[in-house]
């Protein structure tokens, strides 16, 4: 038996994972106890995510644990033990404004957690391949001081500049930046992954992502960005913009594009691997510019509206180079645009909204 255990397993990224995974023949151990109803309220919440994988998959096997409890984490990974090849951990408190109200919470779950699965790792599997999705949050508000150029609809890096052509990639400095206390607790999980690749030779990857989309984002007013705006965009419900005119750019990446990059370090790991992991120049858009395609999409204006405050640690211009990766990994490619991401995530909206 050829063991995965995927933390998060019902959210967005763990459910592509956990069916990615199961295609490819694996039993996979989900670990998940939907603290997103706790953050967002039923809106956020993924049981019904969870409810579709027992019922599709029957060689997937939930637990409703909780990453913190390290007695219950250190019993499900002696189960298992060596049969665990490889962890897919995307459970965390996602988001930044979340963060700020809770912070012993947020670097409970972001930091502590994450050293659990690590340390149940090292004792019980450690030749297994350790994935973190972690996120360009760590970079704080650094991207910031580029030197940015206001356009119509979007803020854009100076052509001159050397990240222009492709992104910004992992050299750029994580200090001497305002993080968040979300990004905060996301450094401390990162640099822990990273240090365990090296301290103990595991086979460790830290995954900094942009926005992480699709159709399975239950997305909500603090976090998911692209699904919560289809969201609006479909009932007609209100949506506010935060600050930057609504010019501020995001790279977004299909859930499956990144679980494919996951299977690919799987594939021939390497040994505390950062990669930063976004939609790149193939998929990014301002808000601006998300707005006016959901608008083309389902046919009617949006009710949206502008606050000047932006938030705190927010980034004007986040688009990542991916070549580290594709150096890495050559096979790997995208399958979706930032317009085809858009367009399943209104297909899939209108059917559990709407009824459709």
């Amino acid at each position: 038996m050829t063991v995965a255990i995927v933390t998060g397993s019902a959210g967005l990224i763990g459910a592509e994972t956990v069916r990615f995974l199961s295609a490819q023949g694996m039993t996979v151990i989900g670990i998940d106890n939907d603290m997103r109803r706790h953050f967002f309220g039923e809106q956020g919440s993924t049981d019904w995510s969870r409810q579709q994988l027992e019922a599709q998959f029957p060689d997937y096997h939930h637990h409703a644990l909780d990453i913190r409890d390290q007695q219950a984490i250190e019993k499900l990974f002696a189960h298992y033990n060596s049969a665990i090849q490889l962890i897919v951990h995307t459970a965390a408190q996602p988001s930044h404004d979340w963060a700020a109200t809770d912070p012993m919470m947020d670097f409970s779950i972001n930091a502590n957690g994450t050293l659990i699965l690590l340390e149940a790792t090292r004792h019980h599997c450690p030749d297994a391949t350790f994935i973190h999705c972690s996120t360009n949050k760590v970079y704080g508000d650094a991207p910031n001081r580029l030197p940015l150029i206001e356009l119509p609809t979007r803020w854009e890096l100076d052509p001159a500049h050397p990240w222009a052509k492709d992104g910004i990639d992992e050299t750029l400095s994580i200090d001497h930046s305002t993080h968040s206390l979300f990004g905060v607790s996301k450094v401390a999980g990162d640099l822990l992954v990273q240090e365990y690749g090296r301290y103990f030779s595991m086979k460790t990857a830290c995954f900094r992502g942009g926005c992480l989309t699709g159709p399975g984002h239950a997305g909500a007013p603090l976090h998911g960005f692209l699904s919560y705006l289809m969201k609006c965009a479909v009932t007609g419900a209100p949506y506010t913009v935060l600050g930057y005119r609504g010019k501020q750019v995001r790279d977004n990446i299909h859930a499956h594009d990144l679980v494919n990059a996951f299977w690919h370090f799987f594939q021939a790991p390497k040994c505390a691997a950062v990669y930063n992991m976004g939609g790149s120049r193939h998929s990014n858009c301002s808000m601006l510019e998300a707005i006016t395609i959901c608008e083309e999409l389902t046919g009617k204006p949006m009710n949206w509206s502008y606050q000047e405050q932006n938030r705190i640690g927010d980034h004007i211009w986040w688009i990542g180079s991916v070549n580290r990766f594709r150096q890495d990994y050559p096979a790997w490619e995208y399958t979706y645009d930032i317009r085809g991401i858009l367009q399943e995530i209104q297909e899939a909206m209108a059917e559990r909204t709407l009824g459709k």
